[in-house]
């Protein structure tokens, strides 16, 4: 508190015009309006990140590595599985990755030469490009 009465008149006069003068200006807005982020890690390609470059040590054994698929389990209280021989996995599984035709070499073959899983692939693509054709056009009128 203030010892003379104008003393506490004139403190309340000066926050009042500190008050407007921060209103007029852009620094409340500034404040209001900025965003600060926790904290820890640098972003990704932060300039000054030599330290965070080096390659990360892991802490599993190759001998786990090997025989278990880390990161697979999904359970709070289950472990990783373990990986299994070929011979027990399905067939269809090892042609996931296989490179299958695209709709620009199907439509050089003739359809009644193709296998009937490359006709359906063909049929599918086909009806696809149609759609996005029909709906760039659409999109323009």
């Amino acid at each position: 508190m203030a010892d003379w009465p104008w003393q506490e008149e004139e403190m309340a006069l000066n926050h009042v015009r500190s008050l407007k003068i921060a209103m007029n200006s852009m620094e409340p807005m500034r404040m209001i309006g900025s965003r600060t982020y926790a904290a820890g890690k640098a972003k990704k390609g932060s300039k000054g990140g030599g330290a965070s470059d080096a390659p990360k040590v892991s802490s599993l054994s190759k001998e786990i590595k090997a025989t278990t698929v880390v990161g697979a389990n999904i359970l709070k209280e289950g472990t990783d599985p373990k990986i299994r021989p070929d011979s027990e996995y399905p067939d269809w599984l090892w042609h996931l990755l296989d490179k299958r035709a695209a709709l620009s070499e199907l439509q050089r073959k003739e359809a009644e030469d193709l296998p009937i899983e490359d006709l359906k692939r063909y049929v599918k693509l086909d009806n696809r490009a149609r759609i996005k054709e029909n709906n760039s056009v659409r999109a323009k009128n």
